[in-house]
């Protein structure tokens, strides 16, 4: 992932890196109205891959963030559940990226 990232502080915010993460959409919009999405090969595709397979791992060793995909998936759906967790693990890691923290599971489970 780092080899991937180069520097973290190119990217200004947490939503310019998840856009680069390709872990968000491009809406398209005009005088409000949404006029559907884009740029779905816009940013990394190795990072996507990578968030993706740290969210399933992540789920998969961390019974508390099962129970948080489980949750999310009642709502959601499983594959989206999936990536609104990968989105989260993006996020999480920008911020000990440029802050230099480690990982605090248990900040990263008390916010949806």
């Amino acid at each position: 992932m780092l080899y991937e990232i180069h520097d973290i502080n190119r990217f200004p915010t947490a939503q310019d890196f998840s856009s680069y993460c390709r872990l968000v959409k491009c809406a398209h919009e005009s005088a409000g109205k949404k006029q559907g999405t884009g740029g779905s090969k816009i940013g990394n595709a190795h990072l996507k891959w990578a968030f993706s397979e740290a969210a399933l791992l992540f789920m998969r060793h961390n019974p508390p963030a099962k129970t948080l995909a489980d949750n999310l998936a009642k709502t959601h759906g499983k594959g989206k559940a999936i990536s609104i967790l990968a989105h989260k693990l993006a996020r999480a890691i920008f911020y000990m990226l440029k802050n230099n923290e480690p990982f605090d599971r248990g900040k990263f489970l008390a916010t949806v």
